[in-house]
């Protein structure tokens, strides 16, 4: 998978791990935050509907892409790197920005509000649920230790992501979406096992916070829909359902994603 052609930089987080940025576009500064399974190259289909009116910077959280990673993880880190972020990106531009985060990346999104006054607009698509006491969790740690790592490659594209066997399938017959993903398997597991409480009590919630759009997929679970309903309702979030969609329309319609993104972030 050819990654969308940008000018590439690196900004140094505060821990001193060096994250990387693809930036192209003009208009107004964009920071997209991608999720568990992607790097900066996820948003193919996106980045060119933005880039007409917006200067989009796409980063590589740390231990994806280009960007580098620390010897232990927390998940505190992950949301410096993205405060780290803007903060070179508001300087550069004299602008405030605006931040869109998928999934993991939207949760990182949001608790980074917490850590820069830069960020003016959120957007997040479907993040994580916060209140999961981890009870539930997938064996994925063990699966890896066992060597069965696309098991559990498998097993978290199948259950926690939503596919289908016939998408799965169709997955692994593309070498060029299957393989890196397989390579990042440590990385998707530390993510899955980390304590996401953590972005709400980091996050700017209340008195201060940027105004807030939270996208979720008509066809995602119920259960998962109400949680995220909950927490737009309890925080004055604007609230958008992508009609026919699940977890990963910005991949599969991009042009739904688009839409409402511009129209939050420049109206």
């Amino acid at each position: 998978m050819e990654p969308p052609a940008g000018r590439s930089t690196f900004v140094t987080s505060a821990d001193g791990t060096r994250i990387h940025v693809s930036t192209a576009g003009s208009g107004p500064p964009l920071v997209l935050v991608h999720g568990t399974a992607g790097n900066h190259a996820r948003w193919l289909g996106l980045r060119p509907l933005l880039e007409a009116r917006l200067t989009v910077h796409a980063l590589d959280r740390r231990g994806r892409g280009a960007s580098g990673d620390a010897a232990d993880y927390d998940i505190a880190r992950e949301f410096e790197d993205v405060a780290a972020v803007v903060d070179a990106v508001a300087a550069a531009s004299d602008e405030p920005v605006a931040v869109y985060g998928h999934s993991f990346g939207g949760l990182c999104a949001l608790a980074a509000t917490g850590l820069t006054r830069r960020i003016d607009r959120l957007v997040l698509y479907e993040p994580p649920s916060t209140v999961d006491d981890g009870s539930q969790r997938l064996p994925l740690a063990q699966l890896v230790a066992a060597g069965r790592r696309e098991e559990a490659l498998e097993t978290f594209l199948r259950v926690e992501v939503g596919m289908s066997d016939d998408e799965l399938a169709a997955l692994r017959e593309m070498s060029d979406w299957w393989q890196p993903r397989l390579a990042m398997i440590d990385t998707i597991v530390r993510e899955y096992e980390a304590d996401l409480a953590q972005a709400l009590t980091t996050a700017r919630l209340e008195d201060g916070a940027p105004p807030t759009l939270l996208l979720i997929g008509s066809d995602s679970p119920a259960d998962y829909r109400t949680e995220l309903s909950a927490l737009a309702q309890r925080y004055g979030w604007q609230l958008a359902a992508l009609a026919g969609q699940a977890h990963i329309a910005d991949i599969s319609a991009p042009e739904l994603v688009a839409e409402p993104l511009l129209n939050f972030v420049l109206g």
